[in-house]
């Protein structure tokens, strides 16, 4: 039991620490314009709200909507007092949080495939990449594929389906915004006051941690265990936002292992919801092969290039 939950919270904080990569690498570049004040202002309040807020709240709300027959109180009593029983309580429900959360994964992966600016790690993703077009195709083909097969099994299943693929584009929004927001946040010129960037901050950390909190029920359906696995690991991103983000950014293929991370947590989310079973350290299992991977792929990089420069 113990090597259980052990092995479960190292596999929560090693995915949310991985997926919250880019959300770090931003909160650096603009912290970096404001004074050491605010600074501190954000990171002390910043895990207060990233911690105890939104992480905190968000798998409440998930498994809520899933279950809207129950009340907070009762998700909150069964989380906590009845803990053993909360797969009892959400197996009629599981299915449809799993799907959900998968659809939305798979498209952050196919997302970032097709559409984002990358270091190639192999091939077959510059190919990809130049096929962008095919994102909205293939995306949607899929999305027909799981309703088609939803509505075979449970109706309910197709409307979760639904309700993935949404708040992925609705969060992707956010983050597409982001990315032009943070050049003006920047600029030396731009007239953004302080608390202004403190705020976008905060406002971007909560999209950046969906990913995060959706993906922990790929490791698990216990509410205390995500919340302590994910709340250990948006302390250590906040560490690292400050004091090792220089270090992250040497990592040139990191970002390449957060995203077949969370696609492969979709994928096995997406067949568990149809009825598929995985031993619960598949999960685990899965992000520390990953991230062992391209950590691997990128200090083989750092030392080429350290060969080439002593050559020079």
């Amino acid at each position: 039991m113990i090597s259980h939950i052990l092995i479960t919270v190292f596999g929560l904080v090693l995915f949310e620490v991985i997926s919250s990569i880019d959300n770090a690498v931003i909160n650096a570049h603009v912290l970096k314009t404001l004074p050491e004040k605010y600074r501190k202002i954000f990171l002390f309040w910043g895990i207060i709200f990233a911690v105890f807020a939104v992480r905190g709240i968000l798998p409440f709300l998930i498994i809520w909507l899933a279950n809207p027959a129950l009340s907070f109180q009762q998700i909150f009593t069964i989380a906590f007092f009845q803990s053993g029983r909360i797969e009892e309580y959400l197996h009629q429900s599981k299915p449809l949080l799993l799907l959900g959360g998968g659809i939305y994964l798979v498209l952050v992966f196919l997302g970032w495939l097709f559409l984002e600016e990358k270091k190639y790690a192999f091939l077959v993703e510059n190919f990809i990449h130049r096929q962008s077009v095919w994102f909205y195709a293939s995306s949607s083909i899929l999305f027909t594929a799981i309703v088609y097969f939803s509505l075979k099994v449970n109706p309910l299943l197709a409307l979760s389906a639904t309700i993935g693929f949404t708040a992925f584009f609705i969060t992707d929004g956010f983050k597409k915004n982001a990315e032009a927001k943070e050049k003006e946040l920047m600029n030396p010129s731009s007239h953004i006051g302080a608390w202004s960037k403190i705020l976008y901050l905060e406002v971007l950390d909560a999209t950046f941690s969906i990913d995060g909190v959706i993906g922990a029920f790929a490791f698990t359906m216990s509410v205390p265990l995500i919340l302590l696995g994910n709340g250990i690991g948006a302390f250590v991103v906040r560490e690292f936002t400050i004091k090792g983000i220089n270090l992250i950014s040497k990592f040139a293929y990191l970002k390449n292992g957060a995203m077949y991370s969370i696609g492969a947590l979709g994928a096995l989310m997406v067949l568990e919801s149809f009825g598929k079973e995985y031993p619960f350290w598949l999960a685990p299992l899965n992000t520390s092969a990953l991230l062992a991977i391209f950590l691997y792929l990128s200090i083989k990089e750092i030392k080429m290039k350290e060969k080439a420069d002593k050559m020079k």
